[in-house]
Formats: C-alpha cells, sequence, structure tokens
C-alpha cells in the first residue's frame, strides 16, 4: 500500500466525486479509477459505492479513511522533521494542549523563540487529557500539556511552576452571586456545566461521593462553550479561573470553590523520544522559563 495511493482514495472521499478528484489531483480519470479497484483488490473489500453523479464511502472506507489522514499525518511530520533538521531557522512543532490559563508558559516559550526563529510554525490541538495523550502516544505531537499526573512509565515531564483554581462561572444576577466561595451545597440546586475529566477526576478530590449530588446536566471540553450557555441562563458552569474572560460589563463573574481545589500542569513527552532539532529547541526554552 502506497502512500500516494492513500493521497489519492482520501482526495476521492473528500470530493466525493471521481472527475472532480482526478482534476485535483492532476491525473487521468481511467488511472485514478484503476488504482482505487487495485487498492481494493489489495485489503479485499469495497471502499466505495457509486452511483452517476457521486461517490459514497462504505463502512469498510470510512476505517480506512481515518487510518488513512493519521498514516499521512505522521508521513508528512517525518517528511517535515528531516527537512528541517539541518535548518534550524524554521520547522514545525505539534502540540496537544488543555485548556488553561497556564498555557501562558508555552506563549511565553513561542514569544521568546520567535525571536531568535522566526520561521518555526506551531500546530497547537486543544482536548482533554486522554485526547492529546491518545494523539501524542500515536506521534502526531512532539510533546503536550495536561492537567492530570503524567503516566510515569511512558512519559518524561515538566512540571508547570503554577497551578490552576477551580471555581464557579455564573450570571451576575444570580443568588450565588452574592457569596465570597462556592460550596458544595450551595450548587445542588442548579444544573451544573463542566468537562467530563473533571466529573471524573478533579471533583471527587474535592467532594469526595458527594459529588453524585451535583445535577450535572451537560459537559464540555472547552469552557468558552459551557460559559454560553451560562449566559443563557441554563446553569452554572464549574472551571478554571482566568478561562473564561470577564470584564467590569460583562453579564458573567467567577467566584473560588470552598474548601479551594487546584490542579498541577505538566509537559509530557514520550519515553526515549527523539525531538526534531525546533521541538528540542521549544523544551529547552520552557525549561529556562519553569526555572
Amino acid at each position: 500500500m502506497e502512500i500516494r495511493v492513500l493521497r489519492y482514495f482520501l482526495e476521492i472521499a473528500r470530493e466525493e466525486n471521481m472527475t472532480r478528484a482526478a482534476a485535483r489531483l492532476h491525473v487521468s480519470q481511467p488511472s485514478l479509477s484503476r488504482q482505487m479497484k487495485e487498492l481494493e483488490e489489495e485489503l479485499g473489500k469495497k471502499l466505495f459505492t457509486r452511483s452517476n453523479y457521486s461517490i459514497h464511502l462504505t463502512d469498510e472506507g470510512m476505517l480506512l479513511r481515518k487510518r488513512a489522514e493519521d498514516l499521512l499525518a505522521i508521513a508528512d511530520k517525518i517528511t517535515n522533521e528531516f527537512r528541517t533538521m539541518d535548518d534550524i531557522t524554521g520547522g514545525d512543532i505539534y502540540i496537544g494542549c488543555a485548556e488553561s490559563y497556564l498555557i501562558k508558559y508555552l506563549a511565553a516559550a513561542v514569544r521568546n523563540l520567535n525571536e531568535r526563529y522566526p520561521g518555526i510554525h506551531y500546530h497547537i490541538i486543544s482536548g482533554d487529557t486522554a485526547i492529546v495523550a491518545e494523539r501524542l502516544d500515536r506521534g502526531l505531537f512532539d510533546m503536550a500539556f495536561i492537567v492530570e499526573p503524567p503516566d510515569l512509565s511512558k512519559y518524561n515531564y515538566l512540571e508547570v511552576p503554577e497551578s490552576d483554581t477551580w471555581g464557579v462561572i455564573m450570571r451576575k444576577d444570580c443568588p450565588l452571586a452574592q457569596k465570597s466561595a462556592i460550596q458544595l451545597e450551595d450548587l445542588i440546586p442548579y444544573p451544573v456545566f463542566c468537562s467530563e475529566q473533571s466529573a471524573k477526576v478533579d471533583l471527587p478530590r474535592w467532594c469526595g461521593e458527594k459529588v453524585d449530588q451535583l445535577q450535572i446536566m451537560a459537559t464540555f471540553n472547552l469552557s468558552n462553550n459551557g460559559a454560553v450557555f451560562v449566559r443563557e441562563g441554563l446553569g452554572v458552569e464549574l472551571t478554571f479561573d482566568k478561562l473564561i474572560e470577564i470584564t467590569p460589563d460583562s453579564t458573567l463573574c467567577f467566584r473560588p470553590i470552598t474548601p479551594e481545589l487546584h490542579t498541577k500542569m505538566y509537559v509530557i513527552w514520550k519515553k526515549y523520544q527523539v525531538f526534531t532539532p525546533v521541538a528540542q529547541l521549544l523544551l529547552d526554552e520552557l525549561k529556562k522559563i519553569f526555572q
């Protein structure tokens, strides 16, 4: 199975039309059709269903599309790594990030590097720990920022100097806004929004088994989306401080929870990982900033 053929397959999947895909790929339609037929014969599965005007993926085709996207992402990453090994002025760095105000340390490192190496490009994908760790394990990220203690059997890590503080985002006209700090009992009457990770990992650290008393109405992997629900008066959101920008004329406010709950952040990378020169530059810059 050739990388080139997988690129052809993905182009057909995107265009849903053999003629348009052939034109974009600058190959003849008969040649493209033949290579797709050979790919189906190689895999022993039908990948497309064809009609007069369009092409759709079968279930097997959908599976190959996901696998091909992953393979080509890794192939492109390898190509970029070798292309820039002798060119320290530029290159690509792939980073997974949890949602946290502490990403300011990454921003500071990027700012410092950009003064010396403006040709570096940063590809930053946000998600919870499970999402970014899974992509790190597959080789799609150089490093990741997570908000759970790292698995020391799999990763090396740096600890970010500060920690995130938990609290509640609510409308200013919510009765809870009159309080200086929010207890579990205060939240019980209200629909609550939080991340799935926090519901499983962080909130039990705060209130133990009593977490079941919370009315968790919805989970979000991005706090800003949860804040939209709060603005619409649907409930309150448990999240980190400083994630939602709150100005004096905002309809929202933040109150810390009590007892206090804090979460540490870590930079992780795979054990025995060999970094590209530009990724190593970023890691070294982070170490200097953390010190």
